[in-house]
C-alpha cells in the first residue's frame, strides 16, 4: 500500500464505506474526470482536488499510514467519514500509477494538515514511562471504586439468581405470558448493579419465547448458562484467575489489555459492524502468520456513526497485540505499527468442518458462554442442506459439513460465496459456533485478493 507501486484493490477501497449509498457515490467519483492536481507519496498519503457544485473544488486528502487505519480530510460538508470524495479519490489511486503519479510533495494544503497530524502524534508518544496522568494516579482510590462495583454487581447476580429461581418454579409458559417487559425490567435492574454483560444475556431472554417452535428447550439452556455465570462470579474466590478473569468480561467488568505485547505480520480475515439504537461495534479478525494465532479487534462508534477503527481485508499489518485477560480470549488490543499496511500475499491455513467444530467444543471447556470460536475452513463446498431454505458447507475431502446460521442465509455474501465457489471448493473464514458457521470471508481458488461476505 505504502511502498512504490504497492496499492489496494477496489474492494479494499470500498470496504472502507460508511454505508451503501457512500459506496455507490465513492464509485462514481473513482475515474480521472473530476479530478485534477492528483498524487501520491511512498509513505501513504493520497491527495487531489475534485470538482464539485461550486466554484472552488474540494481538497482531499488521505493518510494511509496512520496505525489506527486511514484517516481523511475533505473541505466538503459530508459528515460522513470517509465521505464520496475520498473513496473515489482512493479509487482512482487503487487504480494504477497514471491515474494518481507520485509526486515528491504534496500541495501546502495537504501538508499542513499532514503535518498537524504528525504533530499530534508525538505529543501522545509516552516519554520515560510517566506522565501527568501516570502521577496523578491513585491506586488506593481505585481500589474503594472496584470494591464498590463488586458490591453493586454481587447484588446484581444475587437478585438475578431469584427471578431464575422464581421462573422454573413457575413454569417456562410464564416467560410466554409475561411478554418482554418482565426482562427488559430485569436488564434495567442489572444496569443498576453496573453489570452489562448481565444485562445483555436477560435482554436476549425476553426474545427466546417468540422465537418459534422449540423455544422451552432454548430458554433453559439461556437461563442455565446466566445462572453459571452468575455462581461463577459469587463464587469467584475459588476460580482459577484465568476462568475468573472470564468471568469478570462475561459480566462487561472493564479490563486493560495486559498481556505482553506480540509483533508478527498480521493477515485481516474479516471486518464487520453490528449496531444497536446506541452503539455500533466493529469487530476486527487478525491472523499472525508466524505465531498462528488469530486475534479479535473491537472499535465503537455512537449510534449512526462508523468506527474510527478501520482495516479492509486483505491487508497484513506488521504490529504488535496485547491481549485482554481471560480463558482462551481472543480479543486483544492493537499497539505499535511498526510499518504501514500493505497487501497480504499469504492466505491463512485452513482445517476441516470436523476439526472446526472440535475447536469450538475445545474453547466451551475454558469459557462456557462462548457463541463461536474463529475458524478457517480448508476446501468446503456451499450447497443445499437436507431442510428447506437451509444451506451448508460441506468439507471437500471429508464426509462432514457444517450448517450455516440463519443470519449467514439471509446475507446477500451466501450469493457471492455461491458464485465464487461455482461447485467447486474454496477457503473461507467464519465464526462456527452452536448456531452453525457464519461465513466472513473467502478466497478464490487462484491466486487473488480475498472477497469479503459481509
Amino acid at each position: 500500500m505504502t511502498q512504490q507501486g504497492v496499492r489496494w484493490s477496489a474492494d479494499q477501497v470500498l470496504a472502507l464505506a460508511p454505508d451503501a449509498s457512500s459506496r455507490k457515490a465513492g464509485s462514481k467519483l473513482g475515474t480521472a474526470g473530476p479530478w485534477s492536481g492528483a498524487g501520491s507519496r511512498a509513505e501513504g498519503t493520497v491527495w487531489g482536488l475534485c470538482k464539485g457544485s461550486g466554484s472552488k473544488p474540494y481538497q482531499t486528502v488521505v493518510d494511509l499510514a496512520d496505525a489506527a487505519g486511514p484517516a481523511y480530510k475533505c473541505s466538503c460538508p459530508s459528515r460522513k467519514f470517509p465521505c464520496k470524495h475520498a473513496l473515489g479519490l482512493l479509487l482512482l489511486w487503487a487504480s494504477g500509477d497514471d491515474a494518481v503519479p507520485a509526486v515528491a510533495e504534496p500541495p501546502d494544503w495537504a501538508e499542513e494538515w499532514l503535518a498537524g497530524r504528525r504533530e499530534r502524534a508525538e505529543g501522545k508518544r509516552p516519554e520515560g514511562g510517566g506522565g501527568p496522568a501516570s502521577a496523578s494516579a491513585d491506586p488506593e482510590a481505585a481500589r474503594r471504586r472496584a470494591e464498590r462495583r463488586a458490591e453493586r454487581v454481587t447484588a446484581g447476580a444475587t437478585e438475578l439468581e431469584q427471578r431464575l429461581a422464581d421462573l422454573l418454579r413457575g413454569g417456562l409458559a410464564s416467560a410466554e405470558q409475561a411478554a418482554y417487559g418482565l426482562w427488559e425490567e430485569t436488564a434495567a435492574r442489572m444496569v443498576d448493579a453496573q453489570a452489562p454483560g448481565l444485562a445483555s444475556r436477560v435482554r436476549e431472554l425476553g426474545a427466546i419465547p417468540a422465537s418459534g417452535p422449540g423455544w422451552p428447550a432454548r430458554l433453559l439452556e439461556e437461563c442455565a448458562l446466566l445462572h453459571l455465570l452468575d455462581q461463577g462470579w459469587l463464587r469467584r474466590e475459588g476460580l482459577p484467575d484465568s476462568l475468573a478473569a472470564t468471568v469478570r468480561s462475561r459480566l462487561g467488568l472493564p479490563a486493560s489489555a495486559d498481556g505482553p505485547p506480540v509483533r508478527d505480520r498480521w493477515l485481516v480475515l474479516a471486518q464487520y459492524d453490528t449496531a444497536d439504537p446506541k452503539l455500533t461495534t466493529r469487530r476486527i479478525w487478525l491472523h499472525g502468520t508466524e505465531s498462528g494465532e488469530t486475534r479479535l479487534l473491537l472499535s465503537y462508534g455512537a449510534a449512526g456513526r462508523a468506527p474510527e477503527l478501520s482495516l479492509p481485508v486483505g491487508l497484513a499489518l506488521d504490529a504488535d497485540l496485547s491481549v485482554f485477560p481471560g480463558s482462551g480470549q481472543p480479543r486483544a488490543a492493537l499497539g505499535e505499527q511498526h510499518a504501514p499496511p500493505l497487501p497480504a500475499e499469504t492466505r491463512p491455513p485452513g482445517v476441516t468442518t470436523a476439526e472446526a467444530a472440535a475447536r469450538y467444543g475445545e474453547a466451551l471447556r475454558e469459557d462456557p458462554w462462548l457463541d463461536s470460536v474463529p475458524v478457517t475452513l480448508e476446501a468446503v463446498v456451499p450447497q443445499p442442506g437436507e431442510q428447506p431454505d437451509s444451506w451448508q458447507l460441506a468439507d471437500a475431502t471429508a464426509d462432514s459439513a457444517l450448517p450455516l446460521t440463519p443470519s449467514a442465509r439471509s446475507r446477500p455474501g451466501l450469493w457471492r460465496l455461491v458464485a465464487l465457489s461455482g461447485g467447486a471448493p474454496v477457503r473461507v473464514f467464519g465464526e462456527c459456533g452452536h448456531r452453525g458457521f457464519t461465513p466472513l470471508t473467502a478466497w478464490p481458488r487462484a491466486a487473488g485478493t480475498p472477497i469479503s461476505l459481509t
